[in-house]
């Protein structure tokens, strides 16, 4: 006798009191009940199921015969393979049959289509997905799996397996065991203790899934006591057991040799209870005078306290004798417990249920007055099937204050509590809820899990226990699958350029946002800053400096050829051109202005445009300076044509149609794809540049290229005419500003496409700046020095010598 399932019979008998005593419930009726034994034998559960419709011990198939028992309702069994025997005998008759143990329908096509098949437990798949989100919960990963070697261990094997795999969980191994009553022989035992003990030997695998009866938590550990005689100090052996509601953690007499140590830490699944008032007290008050109302209470006693009464078969002078006045409080957990278990509490809700149903057929006949099945019938009248349409709707609250009601499978609605087991040197053990898992509750509560209150296996030092095939990837870093191996067993590498990985154990890394650039370490997206040319930092405030002297410089060199205007050396170097030049000159100073601060959208609109045409100007400027040059030097020849092209025609023809080409070119850019502020997020890897898009690159090289061919134009005539006669040198001068000048943009093209950012506007700046102070040095440099330091050579007599001098 497994002495700790005698509360399943309590449980029972406290329902059917609890009804017997209640005026509201069936009044002037009194429930009774049978209580059969299986013997967890096939057989016998035919053969019991038989005993219970008849009173004969004569059967005969396909004959009613008269002296059949009134039996209502059945409630059991306990194991799914036996429930499943009893239906088959059950379903015939259509007696409701209310089992009180886990079972899965899918495992009987015939369960799945009977309607006369109720489940006082959740459908187990809440059990396997309960499982599944433990596992995610700790990030056990690796874990082993032993269950009981039946139909049932075959059936949860196959689901768990699948649902495993789809959630990333992988089996170290999956080991079958046979119950202690199958061993046949010595030898079965040896290898059943080699197969237990393999799986052990991986160490990694420091979670295993326990499916199957208390009978297989009892086989388990004699295995192990029997392989390996230290077992209890052996630390390899210890891990986290995750068991199911199947099992439960009970022992007969003869097994309290062993203990439950192994599984001290153990978090089991067990099916939902509450305590009922009254049960404990109860349970406090049975006394052995019960033995004529109860035939089990004397072997119960007996076995329970390792006693034996004097009068009993089994007496002898080896065990104590019983005295009657035990109390069942000191009996240890795996013998007996006065908390009420998830079996008990099921059969409880299941007496009830049909006591429910009852009242509801009675209730029914009193309101209608109509006879059911055609007749008025008294309630020992009524048949079995007739209680299936008021149990498949039955709705009602029990002592405990919970809600007791059927899905449309026939299955309570109801979950499964989490509890850990908690084991005592005195071969004790205590219970504590410390989750649940019910799909019935709200969103984010049908998992719960309160890891403070678990107590781990003394060798994890109370930390949670790592049940991984290879150590977690660290942030920062990737899985990488392990050939041959399952997809659970993977190298760890560092994310790729750009990526990061926040987290441990990421099977890929992610990319950054494009506001953000990745840590050195790749664990985290860092906030890029924003980059561009600011008048306030060291580099705007160096060229915003250069910009201001070289204006002034230049507002300085026009006001003295503005002072000097009648002087020769002013009036001879095309005064009207001089000045278009200067003001030009400044106005190419001040442009990078426009590129120093953050881009806007006038800024952008206007800074290539003004650069490009004020650059035209002053090199469409120098042009006609060095065109007239030449003129002027051909005009001097005896009979020469060239003397009606002298004048101020033909330089202010020039200036006026280069820089019109070049304003021109900038319309159609502005007009069809105008340049506009834009963000840049991909140049730089730690910064976000603001910066002024060109609209189209081809426009903006073809103001480039325009004017570089008007710089290699001023260059070649520049350098023509350089050895020309000429009072004050002005086309050697302009030979060398124009070779600065194209040396400067010709190195501008490949710096600006290598460089990027704010240093990109800087080149550019660099450029304009470059370029226009070799103008302003070259050209107007030697005349300013003669102008202010030489005056003397500032006078027509000395221009008109050294015409005179050319001449001779």
């Amino acid at each position: 006798m497994v002495t700790k399932f005698y509360q399943h019979i309590l449980s029972l008998a406290f329902a059917v009191h609890e009804i017997n005593q209640n005026s509201k419930l069936l009044p002037n009726v009194t429930l009774g009940f049978h209580i059969c034994d299986n013997y967890y034998n096939e057989r016998m559960t035919y053969r019991t199921t038989l005993d219970m419709l008849y009173k004969l011990h004569k059967y005969f198939p396909n004959y009613e015969c008269v002296h059949q028992n009134n039996i209502m309702a059945v409630i059991g069994g306990l194991g799914c393979d036996l429930s499943f025997q009893m239906a088959n005998i059950l379903g015939l008759f259509k007696i409701p049959q209310l089992i009180y143990g886990p079972f899965t329908r899918e495992e009987n096509d015939m369960i799945q289509q009977s309607p006369s098949f109720y489940s006082m437990v959740p459908n187990e798949n809440q059990q396997y997905m309960g499982i599944i989100r433990l596992l995610q919960h700790f990030g056990w990963t690796w874990v082993g799996l032993f269950v009981v070697n039946d139909n049932s261990g075959e059936h949860f094997l196959q689901v768990l397996e699948l649902l495993l795999s789809q959630n990333g969980i992988c089996l170290a191994f999956a080991e079958r065991i046979i119950s202690q009553a199958h061993w046949n022989m010595h030898q079965d035992a040896q290898d059943l203790i080699s197969n237990v003990f393999q799986p052990f030997a991986d160490s990694k695998a420091r979670a295993s899934i326990l499916y199957g009866e208390s009978r297989t938590i009892i086989s388990l550990i004699i295995l192990i006591a029997l392989g390996d005689s230290e077992w209890k100090e052996n630390e390899s052996l210890r891990m986290v057991w995750i068991t199911t509601a199947q099992a439960d953690f009970a022992m007969t007499t003869i097994q309290w040799v062993w203990n439950y140590e192994f599984f001290h830490g153990a978090l089991s699944f067990t099916i939902h209870t509450k305590e009922l008032p009254g049960f404990q007290k109860f349970l406090q008050d049975i006394k052995l005078d019960w033995t004529k109302q109860d035939s089990f209470v004397k072997e119960f006693w007996e076995q329970a306290f390792v006693c034996s009464f004097p009068n009993s078969s089994d007496h002898t002078d080896a065990y104590k004798s019983c005295t009657g006045e035990e109390n069942l409080e000191s009996l240890p957990g795996p013998v007996f417990e006065m908390h009420i278990l998830g079996h008990s509490y099921s059969i409880y809700n299941a007496v009830y249920a049909i006591a429910h149903a009852l009242h509801a057929i009675c209730v029914s006949q009193f309101k209608h007055r109509e006879p059911i099945g055609g007749k008025r019938v008294d309630l020992q009248d009524i048949q079995p099937w007739q209680l299936h349409s008021f149990l498949q709707h039955i709705l009602f609250n029990n002592s405990a204050g919970e809600t007791v009601s059927f899905n449309e499978k026939m299955e309570i609605n109801a979950g499964f509590d989490i509890t850990n087991l908690v084991t005592f040197p005195n071969r004790s053990f205590q219970r504590v809820k410390v989750g649940e898992v019910n799909d019935n509750a709200l969103e984010g509560k049908d998992f719960i899990i309160q890891e403070d209150l678990i107590v781990w296996q003394k060798s994890f030092n109370q930390v949670v226990p790592h049940s991984v095939c290879n150590d977690y990837c660290l942030p920062g870093y990737q899985k990488k699958k392990k050939e041959g191996e399952k997809f659970c067993c993977y190298d760890c590498i560092l994310c790729p350029e750009g990526e990061i990985s926040s987290q441990k154990d990421l099977d890929e890394c992610t990319q950054c946002p494009e506001d953000k650039y990745p840590s050195k370490n790749h664990d985290q997206c860092i906030p890029k800053m924003i980059s561009f040319l600011s008048a306030e930092e060291p580099l705007g405030i160096s060229l915003g400096s250069i910009v201001v002297a070289f204006s002034l410089c230049t507002v300085l060199v026009l006001g003295t050829f503005i002072k000097h205007r009648d002087t020769p050396i002013v009036k001879t170097s095309n005064q009207n051109i001089t000045f278009i030049l200067l003001i030009s000159l400044l106005l190419c100073f001040l442009c990078p202005s426009l590129f120093l601060g953050r881009p806007r959208m006038v800024t952008c609109f206007l800074q290539q445009p003004a650069f490009g045409i004020i650059l035209t100007v002053a090199v469409s400027c120098i042009l006609a300076k060095t065109i007239t040059v030449v003129i002027a030097f051909m005009a001097t020849r005896p009979g020469s044509k060239m003397r009606k092209w002298v004048g101020k025609r033909l330089t202010n023809g020039i200036v006026l149609s280069c820089s019109l080409i070049q304003m021109c070119i900038c319309a159609v850019w502005l007009g069809t794809t105008p340049p506009f502020p834009a963000v840049d997020t991909k140049s730089m890897t730690e910064q976000i540049i603001i910066e002024c898009n060109e609209g189209s690159a081809i426009m903006f090289y073809v103001v480039l290229g325009y004017l570089g061919l008007l710089s290699l134009i001023s260059l070649a005539v520049a350098f023509l005419a350089r050895k020309l006669p000429d009072s004050f040198n002005e086309a050697k001068f302009i030979t060398f500003s124009m070779l600065i000048f194209c040396s400067v943009w010709g190195s501008f093209v490949p710096t600006y496409l290598s460089t990027k950012g704010k240093y990109m506007v800087a080149v550019e700046i660099f450029s304009i700046l470059a370029s226009s102070v070799g103008l302003l040095a070259c050209i107007f440099s030697p005349k300013c020095y003669i102008i202010l330091l030489r005056p003397e050579l500032n006078k027509r007599e000395q221009l008109i010598w050294r015409k005179k001098e050319i001449v001779l």
